[in-house]
């Protein structure tokens, strides 16, 4: 069974609702989590982390890059 009252006053308050088999009726407007939609909050994580990743392998290479510097340098002087 199916509640559509199309008045302007309650086009808002359109509530479904579902019978089961022992003829008792659910309410179904508590939203739900759907499975085709996104959680941001995963996506902002996964993002943190790529970026997290990224500094360490910038501060690994500028160590590398300068630690060569230092020994050229070294040899250099010598």
């Amino acid at each position: 069974m199916v509640n559509l009252d199309m008045s302007g006053e309650n086009l808002a308050e359109v509530q479904h609702n579902v019978e089961t088999p022992n003829k008792v009726v659910v309410g179904t407007s508590i939203p739900r989590k759907i499975p085709g939609r996104v959680d941001i909050n995963n996506l902002m994580s996964k993002v943190r982390e790529e970026e997290r990743k990224q500094k360490k392998e910038n501060v690994v290479l500028f160590g590398f890059i300068s630690g060569v510097i230092v020994v050229t340098g070294i040899i250099a002087s010598l």
